[in-house]
């Protein structure tokens, strides 16, 4: 679990700057820096654990807990950049405008007006990312160390010789509370309204 949350978490440090540059800017080169955050997201799980157990293996770091934070990061930053961007996109720029004529500094800006504003896509995002990370187990498979493997993987692997009425009570487990969640955010924020670009909560 501790891996899912470290994945998310850098995820969404990255994914904020990037989103808040690809919605408030035109450079060259944006809309492929969009694609390129979004691409692991069309390319098969398989595909991409076998391309990082050949990319880890050629540098040295296969197997190693790095390796496997960052393939984790990989697939679970578009789900990130996505929903940040929805509300980054949203986001009413005459707040921050209002606040820098005040005199905030671009600190105080990004702490006290931007980040609340588009904090629904964030913690959003983190929690589909979370989600993600924590379900992964194709591409985990191929790259994790044998003391290094996810409850998922753990499950997957012991279902393979064994028939435990415990793994099918920690799988339903864990479905639940992936539907409390989601449920939670849609409650709190609508998945509906962040994808279309509205970042407030509900009225």
């Amino acid at each position: 679990m501790w891996l899912a949350g470290l994945s998310s978490l850098i995820a969404i440090g990255l994914s904020v700057p990037a989103a808040l540059a690809v919605a408030r800017h035109r450079f060259p080169g944006r809309e492929a820096l969009s694609a390129f955050i979004l691409s692991p997201l069309m390319i098969p799980h398989v595909v991409l654990g076998v391309a990082f157990l050949r990319f880890f293996t050629q540098i040295g770091a296969s197997g190693t807990m790095v390796s496997l934070v960052l393939a984790h990061v990989v697939i679970v930053l578009p789900f990130a950049f996505r929903l940040t961007l929805s509300t980054a996109t949203g986001l009413d720029r005459q707040l921050e405008q209002a606040a820098l004529s005040l005199g905030a500094s671009g600190a105080t800006l990004f702490r006290r007006v931007t980040l609340p504003l588009i904090l629904p896509g964030v913690v959003s995002g983190f929690v589909l990312a979370f989600i993600n990370s924590f379900d992964e187990v194709t591409m985990t498979v191929f790259i994790a160390a044998p003391g290094a493997t996810t409850l998922p993987v753990r499950m997957f692997l012991y279902i393979q010789d064994n028939i435990d009425p415990l793994v099918t009570s920690v799988s339903a487990a864990v479905i639940a509370l992936t539907i409390i969640v989601m449920g939670l955010i849609e409650w709190l924020y609508g998945l509906e309204r962040l994808l279309a670009g509205e970042g407030g909560g509900r009225s």
